[in-house]
Formats: C-alpha cells, sequence, structure tokens
C-alpha cells in the first residue's frame, strides 16, 4: 500500500476490521501490515504442532562390556546393539573398568574397536573410544540418520 502515517494505517485496519502488526519494527522507515492477527497467530501454532509431531526423538541406548568379555558374551550384546540400531536408536557402548583392571585400557579400547568394526555395516561411530572416569565408551549412530 506504500508508505503511510500512523493514523493512515490505523484507519484502514479500523474500515477493513483487520490489526495493524509491526513486522519489522527498526526498518526506515518500518514496515507494518494490516492482518487478522488472531488468525495469523492461529496459523502459527497449527504450524508448530505440525511439527512437533513430525519431529523424530531420538534414544540412546547402553550396551555394557568389560574389557575380558568372551566371544559368546560379546556376540550376544553384539546382537543387542544392531537391535536397537535397526530401530533407529543411538548406541552407547561402554566398558566399566573394576580393580586393577584400570591399568590395561588398551584391552577396553581393542574390544570397543571390535565392536565398531562389527557394526560398521549398520553403524557409523560418532564418538571414538573416550575415557570417562573408570569407564571407556563409545557412540554409535544408524547410518540412515546419517544421509
Amino acid at each position: 500500500m506504500g508508505i503511510k502515517t500512523k493514523s493512515e494505517a490505523l484507519q484502514i485496519a479500523e474500515e477493513a476490521n483487520l490489526d495493524v502488526v509491526l513486522v519489522a519494527p527498526k526498518a526506515k522507515p518500518p514496515v507494518a501490515r494490516i492482518m487478522d492477527y488472531g488468525k495469523y497467530r492461529f496459523e502459527l501454532q497449527k504450524k508448530q504442532r505440525e511439527a512437533r509431531k513430525k519431529q523424530k526423538v531420538v534414544s540412546v541406548k547402553e550396551v555394557r562390556l568389560s574389557p575380558t568379555i568372551d566371544t559368546n558374551d560379546f556376540n550376544t550384546k553384539l546382537k543387542n546393539a544392531k537391535k536397537f540400531l535397526a530401530k533407529g536408536e543411538k548406541v552407547r557402548v561402554s566398558i566399566r573398568f573394576k580393580g586393577r583392571a584400570i591399568t590395561h585400557k588398551d584391552i577396553g579400547r581393542q574390544v570397543l574397536n571390535r565392536m565398531a568394526a562389527e557394526t560398521s555395516e549398520v553403524a557409523t561411530v560418532e564418538q571414538r573410544p573416550k575415557m570417562d572416569g573408570r569407564s571407556m565408551f563409545l557412540m554409535l549412530s544408524p547410518i540412515a540418520e546419517q544421509k
């Protein structure tokens, strides 16, 4: 409608039974729109509700190992991790070092690297093996999520 004074804009909005809404108040001159503000707010809330419905909540599942884990136990934990990854969930693989086992961090790192290698066809390593207190952990995320 072009540049109008404040009183002219209010008069036009009053005649159309609408509201004057400032779009860019810091602009020179300030930009305003004449619209039904209640309807605008309703449409905005509707869009936000739709966005919330479509968003996907990613949960993090944890698989705990030990540095001295045997083959069959490892395969069971591997199967669980693959099942979680297939559902689209992230997996945190952790190793808890007990007693003097903390001196052999390299063994724990080998177990975590083996887990990462075994799940490489269904997952990507989001975070490399890292120590956190007495435990070491690794984060895996599904490949489909990375695309």
